[in-house]
């Protein structure tokens, strides 16, 4: 028994040979031969739409008192070909409004000259200007592609909105434009330490960077024991902030002429004057602001006055409706195309902070007419814009829903007490 089973083995061991030696040299006498390798093509690379493979490429930023002139002068372009290349373009981009410490990019051939084939500039983060240096002078501006990315963003006041803003990574921007949404609610110039906020907001980025931001779509603040929400809604006639309740959160006029600031003196019945130096009644709400600070109007309407006056110097005044005016006073200058007669839209810039006219230093004072008397801009009770239509609520029930249970689930974490600058005046926007 042990001999067949032996001599079995055996028998299988010499079968799986000859077969494994008929088979491996049959398949490598019908393995196809390969063809030729080809080896795959490296995409060029490039820049502005320049293929640069060959190319030197500078990058480098405007000096003070440097012009066109002088930047290309070091890459082999003459003088006569700047002269073409400025008048070129004129109706693209004014070479004399290049900006000191703005970027700009040289492509050069690689000869012993560094001769330059074209220059980019970059006046903002999303667009840029090329000017073709060679036999064909022309110019051409382009856009980079924006995207828009969701943001999430939650803090604790500590000090005030802005300082708790700054403390964890935001913007100025995106705090400017927490309080235009929410300014008719929340007094922010009152809020308490502990009160909460949250945001949700698309940002702008262009490569990657943040540029600004593109819209906040849901807020919720917690303040003195109140919830307060805003959520994001263009119900056919505009962008809109509505409640839970889909009433407008924004009323007629913007709160505040300035992104926001520091309210220097509030309207009063007996002020004493810092020019004049007399006790006398100050019928606006001034807001220091550095010169150049962009003034908006608060509303749309139709401009009554713009012009220069010994006391208010140069200033604007707006009719709004048959009931309101407002008017804006000691500006640097009005805004081109601002005069008697223009219509304007909210959050248009009119003109921008100065000191001119009797004025002690660089501020707004913002002066509000309700049925031709002055009024406290600030205590004035706007009527609310229209709320969320019938046809229009289970829309924004939807929208308003979704964004409940994303703010619900946002985290608020307060900041370590060795991150806060004890020297910052407390609850000071």
């Amino acid at each position: 028994m042990k001999k067949k089973v032996l001599l079995g083995l055996i028998g299988l061991g010499a079968f799986a040979a000859l077969y494994f030696f008929i088979f491996e040299d049959y398949g490598k006498k019908h393995i196809p031969e390969s063809g030729p390798i080809i080896e795959k093509v490296k995409e060029p690379k490039k820049l502005y739409g320049f293929i640069i493979d060959s190319m030197n490429v500078v990058e480098d930023n405007i000096k003070p008192n440097e012009n066109l002139s002088e930047i290309l002068e070091k890459y082999n372009v003459p003088y006569q070909k700047v002269v073409e290349l400025a008048n070129a373009s004129k109706d693209v981009f004014d070479v004399r409004k290049m900006v000191v410490t703005k970027k700009y990019t040289i492509i050069c051939y690689n000869d012993s000259l560094n001769t330059a084939k074209a220059m980019i500039y970059e006046p903002n983060a999303y667009e840029y200007i090329v000017y073709h240096l060679e036999d064909s002078i022309y110019v051409e501006k382009f856009e980079k592609e924006v995207a828009f990315v969701e943001k999430e963003f939650a803090g604790t006041i500590e000090l005030s909105l802005a300082a708790s803003i700054d403390k964890r990574g935001g913007s100025p921007a995106l705090t400017n434009a927490m309080v235009d949404v929410l300014a008719w609610q929340i007094d922010f110039y009152r809020l308490q330490k502990g009160d909460q906020y949250k945001i949700i907001y698309d940002e702008k980025q262009v490569d990657s960077t943040a540029i600004g931001i593109d819209k906040i779509k849901a807020v919720y603040m917690q303040h003195e024991g109140n919830d307060y929400y805003a959520f994001y809604f263009n119900q056919g006639t505009g962008v809109d902030y509505f409640d839970d309740e889909g009433n407008s959160v924004r009323k007629a006029f913007l709160k505040y002429p300035l992104e926001f600031t520091r309210i220097s003196s509030r309207y009063s019945g007996s002020r004493f004057h810092p020019v004049q130096k007399r006790w006398k009644a100050h019928k606006g709400t001034d807001f220091a602001a550095p010169k150049g600070t962009p003034i908006r109007t608060v509303g749309d309407g139709v401009v009554t006055q713009a012009e220069y006056s010994k006391f208010n110097g140069n200033f604007v005044k707006i009719r709004h409706n048959s009931t309101y005016s407002t008017q804006y006073l000691h500006m640097s200058k009005i805004a081109t195309g601002i005069r008697a007669g223009v219509k304007v839209k909210q959050s248009q810039v009119i003109g921008y902070v100065g000191a001119t006219g009797l004025a002690s230093g660089n501020h707004l004072c913002y002066r509000f007419w309700k049925n031709g008397k002055q009024v406290d801009a600030l205590k004035e009770n706007i009527p609310p814009s229209e709320p969320i239509s019938e046809e229009n609520k289970d829309a924004y029930k939807n929208i308003r829903d979704a964004l409940k249970i994303q703010l619900g689930k946002m985290e608020v974490v307060a900041l370590s007490s060795d991150t806060i600058n004890s020297k910052e005046p407390v609850l000071t926007q």
